[in-house]
């Protein structure tokens, strides 16, 4: 009996604490301006970053995004349809109820829950499934199973607590295996013009990748790419150990963002559990893009060709959360794709992307025009890990082969002139004779994998014959 009583004093106590706390109510704004992208709402106060509906009466809600304020006038990016939208709608914040107190919860039930921000479903129920940015299923099968709701924004990993990178991966690419050795862990970009293979690129590393989940970002493409790289590139095998996340460029300019970070936090759920896990995101130029519409429509000045100063800042911030983990976690191999526009390498998201990620894999337009398939240009490729992965004379071998391969691309016009005589220089006779070989090493075929053993066997024989 006197333990029952102390457990009711204690309610009751709660209950005094719980009332005597203020709580703020819920105000409710007042849509007063649509201009472009951005709607304006009066009369509401919101974190950035925080959610909110447009409601109208008659129509389906507008989910909305709070991106900005300017005095008592907060911008509101909508991810819904806006059409029907008049002044005077009214603007709801949403909001976790109040949890009351309960005979028995200890560690203060009665404060409440202030984060607004948006909370997506990860799991295991997400292996073998499309889903679009807000983690609804695109795949017709059904709703998903086994997922619990994660903020999107997470705390940044201690560089000093990361695994460093020193355990090289196969990808299954020969040249990239050969002269560009990947590492489990290192973040690369594919750097390339329109129609150049990327996604051809990408969806032989999705085939042949040592992984324990694939995430497939598919941010601002072509809508139909989404089934055909699930068919066509992935197949049976391959979805079954991915997750493929879609925001196609006629999604709004928060959708596409968002796809892309809630890619990046699936990877992170699987990271942390232990598993290896290759993010593909196709790509990061669009995600660039959806942040320089939200910018410039809010009224953020350009900076560089067009792109404020925050496209910028948000790029690293993406970047980042993959890599290794902490000491016993998982890994995140990553992959973005970065349009050049017009084959431009100085483009300022290129050269942006160059700075912060780990390595740049570039593609030859050149080189595609002739049937060079993948079409990898190796003198302006770089990974960074290579020296910290590969053992030393795999190095060296890649670097004779690099050697070759500038000589005889600088004397490639004096070959095709007929000016070339062999006996004068025997480093370009020595390249000559190894083209053959250096060509074949570097072409592929699509469906044909390249182990990294036997990569390196090839470059090696190569190198040691000239």
């Amino acid at each position: 009996m006197t333990e029952l009583a102390g457990r009711w004093v204690r309610y009751l106590d709660d209950l005094q604490n719980f009332a005597s706390a203020p709580q703020p109510l819920a105000t409710h704004g007042t849509l007063v301006r649509v201009s472009g992208l951005v709607l304006e709402a009066a009369g509401i106060r919101m974190p950035v970053g925080s959610l909110c509906e447009v409601q109208m009466a008659g129509q389906p809600p507008v989910p909305a995004e709070v991106v900005g304020f300017a005095g008592d006038r907060a911008y509101l990016m909508p991810t819904g349809e806006v059409q029907g939208l008049v002044s005077g709608a009214t603007v709801v914040p949403l909001e976790t109820p109040v949890q009351a107190p309960v005979l028995g919860r200890t560690a203060h039930p009665w404060r409440r829950n202030e984060d607004r921000s948006r909370h997506l479903p990860v799991g295991d129920g997400l292996l073998g499934r499309v889903v679009d940015a807000n983690g609804e299923p695109m795949d017709r099968l059904g709703p998903l199973q086994d997922v619990h709701p994660q903020p999107l924004a997470r705390r940044p990993i201690n560089a000093m607590d990361r695994d460093p990178v020193r355990t090289p991966l196969d990808t299954g690419v020969r040249s990239i295996n050969a002269l560009l050795t990947v590492g489990r862990g290192q973040r690369l970009g594919l750097f390339a013009g329109t129609g150049v293979g990327k996604s051809v690129l990408l969806g032989m590393m999705a085939r042949y990748t040592e992984a324990d989940v694939i995430v497939v970002g598919l941010i601002g493409e072509r809508g139909r790419e989404v089934k055909e790289f699930i068919e066509d590139i992935l197949g049976e095998e391959g979805r079954a150990r991915s997750v493929v996340v879609a925001a196609p460029a006629d999604s709004p300019p928060l959708t596409r963002m968002q796809g892309a970070t809630y890619a990046t936090a699936i990877a992170e759920y699987f990271r942390d559990q232990g598993r290896h896990v290759l993010l593909l995101m196709d790509s990061l130029t669009r995600f660039a893009m959806a942040q320089r519409e939200i910018a410039l429509a809010i009224g953020e000045p350009p900076a560089t060709k067009g792109y404020p100063p925050s496209c910028f800042a948000k790029l690293p911030q993406l970047v980042e959360r993959s890599g290794n983990g902490q000491k016993g976690q998982g890994s995140i191999t990553a992959f973005y794709t970065v349009l050049s526009e017009g084959d431009d390498q100085q483009d300022p998201i290129a050269d942006a992307a160059r700075g912060i990620l780990d390595g740049h894999i570039v593609l030859s337009r050149e080189l595609a025009e002739s049937g060079h398939y993948p079409a990898i240009d190796i003198e302006k490729s770089i990974s960074r890990v290579m020296t910290s992965v590969a053992a030393r004379e795999h190095i060296e071998a890649a670097r004779r082969m690099r050697q070759l391969l500038s000589r005889v691309n600088k004397a490639r016009d004096l070959i095709q002139l007929g000016a070339y005589a062999p006996g004068h220089d025997a480093e370009l006779d020595a390249a000559v004779r190894a083209q053959p070989a250096i060509v074949a090493l570097l072409q592929q075929d699509t469906w044909s994998c390249a182990p990294l053993a036997d990569s390196v066997a090839a470059l090696r024989k190569i190198t040691r014959a000239a």
